[in-house]
């Protein structure tokens, strides 16, 4: 049985097919990706919304922030994809889990339709990114690390205040299934 998840904020069913086949993968990614973050900031509750781990760590609320901010910022300013809304308008009017939930949603299914249409040429135009040079794939790239980074801190998050952690690419502690099988043994790793 695979991975089943409480919810998901962008079935497959409904994510678009790219103009070049070569790069559907960017599509789907970033779909996953996106379904992960509102899968873990879902686990959430108001309440939680002030914590922060450490005096010089950000809270709960600055990183869905961030999360939201940076990642116009990377559509908009560094990958070009057009369509952004005016940051203005950019957080949900509910500073809750569920607030930003719907509107990390709201934001990430018509990037993926700006993206489906996008062809080889454009991916692969070199394009600045803060003091350097790259090619618009690698700051997609970037951008999906760089929320990958965001949701496992906000994993640690949830963990130090006891709250369950959902799964991102396999069995967590608090969620498994017939069939995993993580890799936890150098038996499991020498596996072909």
């Amino acid at each position: 049985m695979p991975m089943q998840y409480e919810y998901t904020a962008i079935p497959e069913a409904v994510v678009p097919r790219s103009k070049d086949p070569v790069f559907q993968h960017l599509l789907d990614t970033y779909a996953s990706e996106t379904n992960k973050v509102v899968s873990l900031w879902r686990q959430f509750s108001a309440e939680d919304m002030a914590f922060k781990p450490a005096d010089r760590s950000s809270t709960v609320l600055d990183v869905m922030k961030h999360q939201l901010l940076s990642e116009r910022r990377f559509f908009a300013e560094f990958i070009g994809l057009g369509g952004e809304p005016e940051p203005a308008g950019l957080l949900p009017q509910e500073l809750t889990p569920g607030g930003f939930s719907r509107r990390n949603e709201e934001l990430c299914r018509p990037r993926l339709e700006r993206m489906a249409h996008r062809d080889q040429q454009w991916w692969l135009e070199v394009v600045p990114f803060f003091d350097v040079q790259r090619q618009r794939i690698w700051v997609f790239w970037r951008r999906v690390l760089h929320t990958a980074h965001h949701r496992t801190q906000l994993s640690v998050y949830l963990r130090l205040l006891g709250k369950p952690v959902p799964s991102s690419y396999g069995p967590t502690a608090d969620v498994t299934w017939k069939g995993a099988d993580p890799t936890r043994s150098v038996e499991a790793a020498g596996r072909k």
